[in-house]
């Protein structure tokens, strides 16, 4: 008997209709040979530093650093059921091989072995690797499974990963929460993100905008430029002077240019590029394609590679064919062309695909049932098509002009494009149009006249045209996606490998640990910091912060998936790192002991917003609620919760500024309250109604007095 593990039930069902095991037991799946169980996502976690001495139990500076020497790890209440269902199965006696079908990357690899060692087994364990859920793939997959050593070192990798992130993120929150009285959360990969947010926050905060002038000359059909002057009074005398007077055109130079085809999606790029055309999140994004892959209709998802191996080249033009047919039934875009040749062979390149190939439709997709698509699945899966289409199509190309004029010893300069064969663009372009959207980025530049030539001459126009320098852009989901994934790689030859921030499975949930913790908001597409973002920042000392250390630690992991680096030697990098952190630094600094509010502590108080009205103390935000600062000690138990209910039957949830009203004046008007019976929105005004004892309360008035 085998005995198969998926990482989710999901994939227990189509592991277990495809191997036959039919019976479905409490648990699993039995028949054929086989057993079919499934974790849960992570059963086990790391336990709370609680778990190897009491006193962790309380945050205290002299007990840091925490570096257990063996790691325990713990199960969480929902999972333990399942937790024992597959110890129980792996101690059978009738199982003889144990058949690991976690997600094929190294979280899936990390969430296998932890419950194997958990149970104590030692039955021999073989590998399911496969970048499909297609029934093909499955059988292909079960018919050539590998030995489960050979992952032995992406386990380690996981483990390690799993290991730095607890011991940075414990240590150095206990640490700064401690020095600075608020709770401050602190994490090996998360903060150097959030670095670079504050750090273009500031710079676009900082930036002096300066005017700029530049001259235009217009004749013959077109307008050309001088560059561009800082001296308004220099331009309009230029301009004056040159008006009227006999323009030369010097040279006119046309080359041929042409843009090649993108590369396929890799995981971040399809989470950059849905955040651009639909504005998802990257965990949005990635919870959709996770979604198809599970529906059989695209392939692996968590993917770093944007290219397929030479064994895959073969179907590739009957799955072209079939992305052309659908776009055409579902867009109506003309994208089916019948002069149309796949050219396959520029997405193939076996050196830059490591454990799965780039995101694809897969073949099934036709047979599937893709009208129960929600809008999202269908969005994103047309962009999977889309870009399979353009990958594989001919180039585009264009003739740039480039004329240069002279007049009375001034240079000026136009360039203009003609598109001469649109190839791989008109793919893309008829996509977006049917979005009903404008072309991306990079459109067509206005063509120049084609009747002009060296030495014409003709009567300049001037004008003067006022601009202003600009500030660097905030980010958003899709340029920090980009920035996490090339830090580190500044200077480095294409060929080496990148660093970034996490990886392409992690990094949308670094994003959303930040929105949640309160250090990132999102202001429509922009990503901007908090208060509590930017002074966190601010209080950390560079290398804890630092994108090109973290990148660096990325880099070394991947190395160790390749069996380049030990586990030994990583592990002890990054306690010798924490440990002198913590050796090093002191108490904080005078001009910053008021950062985080006066109210601070463990509990993680941060802006004081007003004066409580029960007792007079400081009510300061913290992560769930707006409350006294007496709290702490018990003498006073005024709380505003953040998710009140009675504000939820209200359709609201309180924010900083109602906190802060409502301390202050005991009331607020808001005119899009939502009634819980009929579902209209109405305006009335919220009384403050509290007894001075237990939980606050509130009430309704109806009048134009606000």
């Amino acid at each position: 008997m085998k005995l198969v593990i998926a990482e989710k039930p999901s994939a227990g069902k189509a592991y277990a209709d495809v191997l036959g095991a039919k019976s479905k037991k409490d648990g699993y799946y039995e028949g054929n040979g086989y057993i079919v169980s499934w974790c849960i996502g992570h059963l086990l976690g790391l336990a709370e530093p609680s778990a190897y001495d009491e006193k962790y139990v309380k945050w205290n500076k002299n007990d840091l650093p925490i570096s257990p020497s063996v790691w325990k790890y713990a199960a969480t209440q929902s999972t333990k059921k399942q937790l024992k269902v597959l110890v129980d199965l792996m101690k059978r006696s009738d199982i003889e091989v144990i058949i690991n079908g976690a997600d094929a990357g190294r979280e899936g690899e990390l969430i296998f072995r932890l419950v194997y060692e958990h149970a104590k087994c030692k039955k021999s364990v073989k590998r399911l690797w496969v970048s499909s859920m297609e029934e093909y793939a499955l059988k292909e997959g079960f018919r050539n499974l590998r030995d489960g050593a050979d992952y032995d070192s992406l386990y380690q990798a996981a483990k390690c990963r799993q290991q730095a992130d607890w011991l940075v993120g414990m240590n150095y929150s206990r640490l700064f929460s401690i020095v600075y009285n608020a709770n401050l959360r602190v994490g090996r990969v998360q903060t150097p993100t959030l670095a670079m947010v504050v750090e273009r926050f500031e710079k676009i905060n900082s930036f002096t905008k300066d005017p700029f002038y530049v001259i235009e000359l217009s004749g013959a059909g077109f307008t050309a430029e001088r560059d561009r002057l800082t001296d308004k009074a220099l331009a309009d005398e230029i301009a004056r002077k040159l008006n009227g007077i006999t323009a030369v055109i010097r040279s006119v130079k046309k080359q041929e240019k042409s843009i090649s085809p993108p590369r396929l999606y890799d995981l971040t790029t399809l989470q950059r590029e849905a955040n651009k055309l639909f504005g998802l999140t990257a965990s949005k994004t990635l919870e959709i394609v996770q979604s198809l892959y599970e529906k059989k209709i695209v392939t692996y998802p968590r993917t770093d590679s944007k290219f397929i191996t030479e064994d895959m080249a073969y179907f590739i033009d009957n799955l072209v064919v079939m992305c052309n047919t659908y776009l055409y039934e579902q867009t109506g875009a003309n994208v089916f062309y019948s002069q149309f040749a796949s050219n396959a062979s520029q997405i193939v390149n076996n050196s830059k695909v490591t454990d799965h190939h780039a995101i694809l439709p897969t073949m099934g997709f036709r047979g599937a049932n893709l009208n129960n698509l929600s809008d999202d699945e269908r969005n994103i899966f047309q962009m999977i098509c889309t870009k399979l289409v353009c990958a594989v199509g001919e180039k585009h190309t264009f003739a740039e002009t480039v004329i240069t004029v002279d007049c009375a010893e001034e240079v000026f300069t136009a360039k203009g494009k003609t598109v001469t064969h649109n190839g791989w663009k008109q793919v893309e372009d008829d996509f977006v149009k049917s979005l009903g959207r404008n072309k991306k980025d990079g459109d067509d530049a206005a063509a120049l006249p084609t009747n002009i030539y060296d030495g014409q001459k003709f009567a300049a126009n001037t004008a003067v045209r006022e601009g202003f320098t600009s500030p660097p852009k905030h980010y958003t989901e899709d340029t920090l996606l980009s920035a996490m994934e090339n830090a580190g790689v500044e200077g480095v030859e294409e060929e080496i490998e990148r660093k970034g921030l996490g990886t392409p499975a992690t990094r949308a949930s670094i994003i959303e640990n930040l929105v949640k913790n309160e250090f990132l908001h999102r202001d429509k597409k922009n990503l901007l910091p908090t208060d509590k973002g930017i002074n966190l920042i601010k209080v950390l000392p560079d290398k804890v912060k630092s994108p090109l250390l973290t990148a660096d630690w990325e880099n070394n992991l991947k190395r160790m998936e390749r069996g380049e680096v030990t586990a030994t030697g990583f592990m002890k990098s990054i306690n010798d790192f924490v440990a002198d952190v913590i050796s090093t630094y002191g108490d904080a600094p005078v001009e910053n002991t008021n950062l985080f509010g006066s109210a601070g502590g463990k509990g993680g108080f941060g802006d004081v917003i007003g004066k409580c009205p029960r007792c007079g103390g400081n009510v300061a935000e913290s992560p769930k609620a707006f409350s006294c600062e007496h709290t702490r000690n018990k003498s006073c138990g005024f709380t505003l919760w953040k998710d009140n209910k009675w504000f939820a039957s209200q359709g609201k949830k309180i924010t900083k500024g109602m906190a802060s009203q409502l301390v202050s004046n005991g009331r607020i008007f808001i005119p899009d309250l939502k009634s819980q019976k009929t579902g209209k929105k109405y305006g009335a005004t919220i009384l403050l109604d509290d007894n001075k004892e237990g939980y606050v309360g509130f009430k309704l008035e109806f009048s134009s007095a606000r």
